[in-house]
């Protein structure tokens, strides 16, 4: 809901009418700060899980030299990749997949096969989708029988997401398991149906990695071919990484009530904690600590920024403001008005100290940021210009423009522009755009097979599509972050796993 507000502008008789987007506070306020005030020191008990964990690795370095079946290999491989544990396994996974890719394999089930294309895909392998023609009958169509196959049919299904344009056989085993898995549903038990049910609504390469290794965790405790050992690494492991996220989190909250403390951002969304996550969904990895930090700090400031061109500023201010960011001088601050002058020096501060963080080799990275910085505050003020003109752009500027997808009524929404410029109703034009990011998940997938980058690379530009999806992919979860967002994260750095 939006509200209209009267409020002076410079000193003397003007007022200006501004909007206000009356979003809700806070889910977590201080949380982090004061849980860790609260809490005995975690130092002693971390260095016990830390020590317990580091031999439990060893066993199942063990486990990837000792066993020498393809099928037992493919199961640990998949295994240790579910429960977020493959960080720790770089090496073996990779001197593994190879010998699975290099393995004759021509007599084996759905499972298996789906399986492996899965594995290898995944990795970057060229693995040709007609290893499934084997599975359809002499129409043409998957054969029916594998309709009792759930277990396959789940493995198709993923592997299936993995497609690329043109492999019209992937097309075609995503509807024919989807249909299937959907029947079967009803008539499966745990840990099966959990399987099931998360994977329908999001794919396996699609899900944010800290958020499948939470689920799996549960998942694979229950299966009864689990392995204890590698069960307990998971368990040790997830929460040796929340006690490190919630460390972070605690001086990126006190740096974050610095920098809002000014009433004259009041008007801003306040989703520091909703930012960390998004970006703790893009790299996990302890040794991603620094990166975690400073890329939440540009996110932060971003949705400032971003509410101050869509929500409170007006043309004139946000043409002023982008001026100042265009030049990145605080000398020019005084012609920005009050409420902006605060924002903007704590902006220059902010990248003055990303500088201090890195060594000197690094710095020109700082360069390419506020380039960045400049490139959106244009693109935001293109949007203003477009509000106060009530113009409706075409897809393919609006695509170009937006960083996120709008909910509120003075932009108008991806879904808005397409409506407008196809002429469809608003089921016609979701049902367009849901097409189009399936057919943006194919260019992703092909991009890695083709790319000349490694897969840690790609890894991390993966992950932001996951995380863009998660949080969008039925309502802004950024915005209404007391829903679905509030639950991903407690799940993620306030509750345990019980050892």
């Amino acid at each position: 809901m939006e509200n209209v507000i009267s409020q002076p502008h410079v000193p003397g008789d003007e007022v200006v009418i501004r909007k206000s987007a009356s979003y809700h506070p806070t889910v977590w306020g201080d949380y982090f700060i004061l849980q860790a005030e609260s809490s005995p020191s975690t130092q002693e008990c971390d260095a016990r899980m830390q020590e317990r964990a580091e031999e439990l690795m060893e066993q199942v370095r063990s486990m990837f030299k000792d066993t020498t079946d393809i099928l037992q290999t493919m199961d640990l491989v998949d295994s240790i990749q579910l429960l977020g544990l493959s960080y720790h396994f770089k090496k073996e996974i990779s001197e593994a997949l190879k010998r699975v890719h290099d393995a004759d394999f021509n007599d084996h089930g759905l499972y298996d096969t789906a399986l492996r294309f899965r594995l290898l895909r995944q990795e970057g392998y060229h693995v040709t989708p007609d290893v499934f023609n084997k599975f359809k009958d002499e129409g043409g169509s998957f054969m029916s029988t594998l309709g009792s196959d759930v277990k396959g049919l789940l493995s198709l299904y993923n592997a299936a997401y993995l497609g690329t344009h043109g492999e019209i056989i992937l097309d075609e085993a995503i509807s024919f398991t989807r249909n299937s898995l959907v029947s079967a549903l009803a008539d499966l038990k745990p840990p099966l149906t959990t399987q099931v049910s998360l994977d329908l609504e999001t794919p396996l390469c699609r899900r944010i990695r800290r958020l499948l290794a939470r689920d799996y965790i549960s998942i694979y405790q229950e299966d009864a071919t689990r392995d204890d050992a590698i069960l307990e690494l998971a368990k040790l492991d997830f929460n040796l990484l929340q006690s490190l996220h919630r460390e972070e989190l605690k001086n990126i909250t006190m740096w974050w009530n610095d920098l809002v403390s000014s009433k004259n951002l009041s008007f801003a969304r306040d989703r520091l904690v909703e930012c960390y996550f998004w970006i703790l969904a893009i790299y996990f990895e302890p040794y991603y600590s620094r990166a975690r930090v400073i890329t939440t700090k540009v996110i932060a400031h971003i949705s400032i920024l971003d509410d101050i061109y869509d929500v409170y500023s007006t043309l004139e201010e946000s043409q002023r403001l982008t001026e100042a960011i265009q030049r990145w001088d605080a000398k020019v601050v005084h012609q920005l008005p009050e409420y902006m002058k605060d924002y903007y020096l704590k902006l220059i501060h902010t990248f003055e100290e990303f500088e201090d963080l890195l060594a000197s080799g690094e710095k020109y990275r700082i360069t390419y940021l506020k380039e960045a910085m400049k490139d959106l505050s244009e693109a935001y003020f293109e949007e203003s210009k477009w509000r106060d003109q009530h113009y409706v752009p075409t897809l393919e500027e609006h695509l170009h423009v937006s960083l996120l997808e709008q909910t509120r009524e003075h932009v108008a929404s991806t879904v808005q522009c397409y409506m407008k410029e196809y002429g469809t109703d608003v089921h016609v034009a979701c049902k367009k755009l849901r097409g189009l990011v399936d057919d943006a998940w194919k260019e992703i997938n092909e991009e890695c097979l083709n790319s000349t980058f490694s897969i840690a690379l790609l890894e991390r530009i993966i992950n932001y599509s996951r995380i863009s999806e998660n949080t969008y992919k039925y309502i802004d979860g950024y915005t209404n972050s007391s829903t679905k967002t509030k639950e991903y994260i407690s799940l993620l750095l306030v509750h345990p796993i019980p050892l």
